[in-house]
Order: C-alpha cells, then structure tokens, then sequence
C-alpha cells in the first residue's frame, strides 16, 4: 500500500524527465538540412521561426528551485505542431516530451505571447483616415475597387464542444463550432480578427457584437469623407460582404442571389 502511494506521489514521470534526449527538437538540426520537411513539420520556414523564437524569448519563464523552465523553442514548437495538426495534448505528449497538464498551459501562453508581439505590425488597426485611405489604395490598384476600406467575412472553426452544452455549438454542416469573424484588406491581411460566436447565429448577427461593427455604427472609425474616383461620381467610403451583413451606406453587399433577374445579374458581375 505504501509503495503505492509513493508512486502516485511521483512529481513526473521518469521518461519524461528525458526531453532533452527525446525530444522532436533534437530533429531540427537535421530538418535545417532540409528546407521542404521543416516547412511541412512547422508550416514555416527556417527564417520565419527564427524571428518569432527571437521576439517571443524575452517571455521565457525563470527556473524555479522545484524544476527548470521548459525552453521557449520546446514551447513555440510544441504550440505550432498543435496548430498545424489538431493533435490532442495526451497525442502530442509523447513527440514533446511534455505533459498533457504542461501542454494545456504553455499551448493557450504562447499563443498569447506571439499574439502580443506580432498584432501592431501584422493586424493593426487603422486609427486614422490616411491609414484607411492606404487600405483603399490597395483595393482600387488589386481589385479596381476604389473607396473600400476591406472585406468582411465569417468562418465555420470545428470544435470539441464543452462538456453539458447541448446543441448550443452546433451548426447548419451537422458538426460544433464557433465562428471566426474577420476583417481584410486586399492583399487578404487581416486588418481586424474576432473569435467566439457560436454558429447558431448568422454572420450578420455575428458582426453585430464586434466593437468594430458598433464604432462603425457611430461614425467613430475615422473613415475618410466621400471622395469621387477618376471618372465617377462622388462616392463614400465602404467595406464589403456577403448576403448575411445588414445593407448600409458604408457596407455593401450582393444582391440576393434569389431575386437576381437578367439585368441584376449583369449589373452584380
């Protein structure tokens, strides 16, 4: 009985204490060596993994006197492989040589710390009407689109649905999630990104519980005034989606695809 509980009193596992012998971080020397297949372990290639493990590393936590920190690149690889391919932490134990309990700590931290270093080069906002304006300049010289200010659009994200849920996650496809919201420019950046909706509800009602939606509402966004193109009439300033968003002066939309007639159709091409 007593050895017993002395085995369940184990701090960690035996072969765990073992990561630095076998870990998947000891492939990556020989992945170097082979451009495609680290591109195809981690979705990157070398020098893009390089500078995220650079700006995330001053997040690196200190070892305590308990047990050493696990290393930053052990964390971000750990955190790509989950992203690239939807392995469950009890599956991605045995390739990191990290805890299903550490995993579901250092996943959801990292995350946030790429988040926090890259979002005011990679999706920042515009504040200012000559940033919107920088936006519009892409859409007319991309799309000949002038005066858009970005795409908006909704995405079904397949997820395990939380214990004692019901049918609140599931969805019109016959499988749970929630909807991903987002907003781009035209070179199909994402200028805006909101997560957490359950799909039972529309992406026009989505849309309407994102703080963007209600600033735009408000007139509170900075958009430029109306201008007038080479060769048009004056026109304003718009973002644009499909048939699920609200019609409005500064959001565009198609005509429903039900009541097209010859000439509507000719005139949505």
């Amino acid at each position: 009985m007593l050895s017993t509980i002395r085995k369940k009193l184990r701090w960690v596992k035996e072969w765990l204490q073992k990561r630095n012998e076998y870990s998947h971080v000891n492939l990556f020397e020989e992945l170097r060596l082979e451009p495609a297949d680290w591109h195809n372990y981690l979705r990157m290639d070398v020098e893009t993994y390089g500078e995220l493990l650079k700006l995330v590393t001053p997040l690196q936590k200190q070892d305590t006197l308990m047990r050493p920190a696990i290393f930053v690149d052990e964390k971000l690889t750990s955190t790509f492989r989950f992203l690239a391919t939807g392995r469950g932490y009890e599956d991605l134990n045995f390739t990191t040589i990290i805890s299903p309990q550490a995993l579901g700590r250092i996943i959801p931290e990292t995350c946030v710390a790429i988040y926090s270093v890259l979002k005011n080069e990679f999706m920042k906002f515009p504040a200012t009407t000559a940033e919107w304006k920088v936006i519009s300049k892409g859409f007319e010289k991309i799309c000949n689109f002038p005066n858009c200010l970005g795409a908006a659009g909704g995405k079904h994200v397949r997820i395990t649905a939380p214990p004692a849920s019901g049918s609140y996650f599931w969805n019109y496809k016959s499988y749970n999630s929630l909807v991903l919201m987002a907003v781009a420019n035209a070179n199909y950046e994402f200028i805006l990104c909101d997560f957490g909706t359950n799909l039972r509800i529309s992406d026009g009602g989505v849309i309407e519980d994102i703080l963007f939606y209600t600033k735009l509402k408000e007139g509170k966004l900075s958009i430029p005034l109306p201008e007038q193109p080479v060769g048009s009439l004056l026109l304003p300033f718009v973002f644009i989606g499909d048939e699920a968003f609200a019609l409005r002066s500064d959001f565009l939309k198609p005509l429903n695809q039900r009541e097209l007639n010859h000439d509507k159709k000719k005139f949505q091409l």
